[in-house]
């Protein structure tokens, strides 16, 4: 399927690997010019060769920014200037008992999860509205729907990007752009391949059976097997094409059949 995305700008939050880096890789496949965004400059300059050497023809570029640092996403919306496509991907998660977040556990990850797409979208959107077409899209989770216990303060803010993403959509009334929302489920990102690493070392145990085992308790999935991110990935690309043109406000699952209700 052709998406239409050729001569197309997007920029990818926290796109240096993972989930990000996926969306990345399929907007520039299908012959978007991307930004990626990482923390280091080290990891953002190994990302845009990667996405330079797959994907030739277009002029991929990279912006260092922490978005836990406001400072430094000043100078990014600085740098970024006009985007076609904005994808909200950069996200903190961690297991945590309730009473042991503290408020500056909680602020940070409002900071990242949900700040980090309100200035994002404060930036993009008058553009897109002017320019008649535009596409912002949240990368949320199913853990925004159902709260997990030991991820309160992580599911909170994906609720938040969800209605955040809702109410920005209410602003596009009778254009071409559109905001729309991923309820991704339980996928094998950088970070929980690191964290199953982590704990197949300290068990001694071979890193496959500790992902079975993990994925194996999630009595939800109907994937049985977690998502990977070019999953994820395949349609936020479609969302962000013209081909989407009739879904906004919509928070569309890819999330494995882990959110069992029918709506």
């Amino acid at each position: 399927m052709e998406l239409q995305l050729h001569g197309k700008t997007a920029f990818v939050s926290g796109s240096t690997h993972g989930i990000g880096f996926a969306v990345a890789s399929t907007l520039a496949e299908e012959g978007a010019r991307v930004i990626v965004n990482g923390r280091h400059k080290e990891g953002v300059d190994t990302a845009v060769a990667e996405l330079r050497r797959a994907h030739p023809g277009a002029a991929h570029a990279g912006l260092v920014a922490d978005f836990a640092d406001p400072t430094t996403v000043e100078r990014l919306l600085a740098e970024l200037g006009e985007v076609d496509i904005l994808v909200n991907n950069v996200g903190l998660f961690g297991l945590a008992e309730f009473e042991s977040i503290t408020d500056d556990e909680w602020l940070r990850y409002l900071e990242v999860n949900l700040m980090s797409g309100v200035r994002l979208s404060r930036h993009a959107l008058p553009g897109m509205l002017g320019r008649g077409w535009g596409r912002i899209l949240f990368v949320s989770s199913e853990s925004g729907v159902n709260i997990p216990a030991d991820m309160i303060h992580y599911g909170v803010t994906k609720a938040a990007m969800i209605a955040l993403s809702n109410g920005l959509a209410k602003l596009t009334r009778g254009t071409a752009v559109t905001v729309n929302t991923i309820l991704g489920g339980p996928t094998f990102s950088h970070g929980v391949a690191s964290t199953i690493e982590s704990i197949a070392t300290a068990q001694a145990a071979p890193v496959d059976a500790v992902r079975a085992s993990i994925i194996g308790q999630n009595r939800t999935t109907l994937l049985e097997r977690f998502i990977q991110p070019e999953e994820i990935a395949s349609l936020v690309a479609y969302l962000a094409s013209p081909l989407a043109s009739a879904t906004n406000g919509a928070a569309v699952r890819v999330d494995g059949g882990v959110l069992t209700g029918m709506l």
